[in-house]
């Protein structure tokens, strides 16, 4: 189901709690959400649609995938960038790695390890900073 976006600042103030499979249907509502809104995002976190779970969706391509519970294992090659989100007006600065590795459950809730490289790999930092209740 395609969920309403929230906005504002206040849904990224608390670090979101660790997904499991009784959460499937989350999983299933954030991918729905991002699929809906492809023409203006690339990621989304669950805190994004009002439910403060560590999973993210992220669209890279033609493919949207799920991430539940992701940590970053291993980063590289440190950069300046600057990022918008679908939740927040306009952009900020922040640090980004160009190389990640990243420990997670799929949509099937199965354990997981990806190296993630480029735009894929900002997106997947910038979905796991909301599920810590960082805003950038």
């Amino acid at each position: 189901m395609v969920r309403n976006i929230i906005k504002g600042k206040k849904i990224f103030g608390r670090k979101a709690k660790p997904a499991t499979e009784a959460d499937q249907e989350i999983v299933t509502d954030l991918l729905d959400t991002l699929r809906a809104n492809r023409e203006i995002c690339v990621g989304m976190a669950a805190n994004m649609i009002g439910i403060n779970k560590s999973i993210i969706a992220v669209a890279v391509g033609p493919f949207q995938f799920a991430m539940i519970n992701p940590v970053i294992t291993k980063m590289s090659g440190e950069y300046k960038t600057e990022e918008g989100c679908l939740s927040l007006e306009g952009t900020r600065l922040c640090t980004r790695y160009e190389e990640i590795e990243v420990d997670y459950l799929d949509s099937n809730f199965q354990f997981c390890h990806g190296k993630y490289s480029g735009w894929t790999a900002q997106i997947i930092q910038h979905e796991i900073d909301h599920c810590k209740g960082i805003v950038i």
